[in-house]
């Protein structure tokens, strides 16, 4: 089955901007799924959009509440949310770069790839790869996608580009007062070297393959035994319940002056300032 794009627009470097689309890098359905079924009928078991007092309510009869305090709700339409104009809808600018190490693990969320839409998308696309490669940097960004912006940071990944989501300072618990009750002592020089003994044995290359999921596999072997058994209580749902180009020597050169004029644009700008710490972004 093709990978669908979740978002399309530019990819932009300064003044030179790359038409690209974003692509999940993980899959779904790759462990066991079940469904809820009704012991009774054997019927799936559906979830309705319901109103105390009123029942079952139409999608075009809800609106997004924001809770102010005390049970009170600010309503708004959906087309007010969706007419909100953000450049990031269709723009990822890379605004800053950092160290490929820099960015502490516990912000990053989730993974996709970046990939041109078009062979003469790529020789910028590649240049940029390169580029990236070569100085050990990654960039940051921001692009909306299912209604939210999300921060971002795109390193080189094999031979193309990798986007992963990150999460903003202020959806990042303190560690403090987790970690608050633990000594702050040296630990025993003896049993420090144990330790670092059995790190260094156990030490080797990461390899995906060589983990696997065992439960499940186990799962599956449980399924498999029940399927092969004709006493397993079995159900039929019905019907009623499914759900152009070619490159060419004259983008190179015209890249390259694009390079060149974003130099000559950028010249003497600072990186964006980090905002200090303890700040906090307002809510939409």
């Amino acid at each position: 089955m093709a990978s669908r794009a979740l978002w399309k627009g530019q990819l932009r470097l300064s003044l030179v901007s790359i038409p690209v689309e974003i692509h999940s890098a993980t899959k779904t359905g790759a462990r066991i799924e079940f469904r809820q079924i009704h012991k009774g009928s054997g019927q799936r078991v559906r979830y309705e959009k319901t109103v105390p007092g009123v029942g079952p309510v139409d999608a075009g009869e809800i609106m997004k509440g924001y809770e102010i305090g005390n049970d009170e709700y600010l309503l708004l339409e959906p087309d007010e949310i969706d007419a909100i104009r953000l450049e990031t809808k269709k723009t990822l600018e890379l605004v800053q770069f950092v160290g490929s190490c820099e960015i502490p693990p516990l912000y990053f969320d989730k993974p996709y790839y970046v990939v041109p839409t078009d062979d003469l998308a790529e020789d910028a696309y590649r240049v940029v790869r390169d580029a990236l490669r070569a100085s050990e940097k990654t960039g940051l960004g921001q692009l909306t996608m299912r209604g939210k912006e999300y921060l971002c940071a795109i390193r080189p990944c094999g031979d193309g580009l990798l986007l992963e989501t990150l999460h903003y300072a202020d959806e990042i618990k303190a560690a403090d007062p987790l970690f608050a009750s633990i000594e702050d002592e040296e630990a025993d020089k003896d049993l420090l070297a144990v330790a670092t003994e059995l790190i260094d044995r156990k030490t080797a290359p990461f390899d995906a393959d060589a983990f696997k999921d065992h439960y499940d596999v186990a799962l599956r072997e449980l399924i498999e035994a029940k399927r092969k058994n004709r006493k397993t209580p079995r159900a039929r749902t019905g019907p009623d319940a499914k759900s152009g180009g070619g490159k060419s020597g004259d983008n190179v050169i015209d890249l390259m002056a694009a390079l060149k004029d974003s130099l000559k644009a950028d010249k003497g700008k600072a990186a964006p300032k980090t905002p200090a710490k303890g700040s906090r972004r307002k809510k939409a």
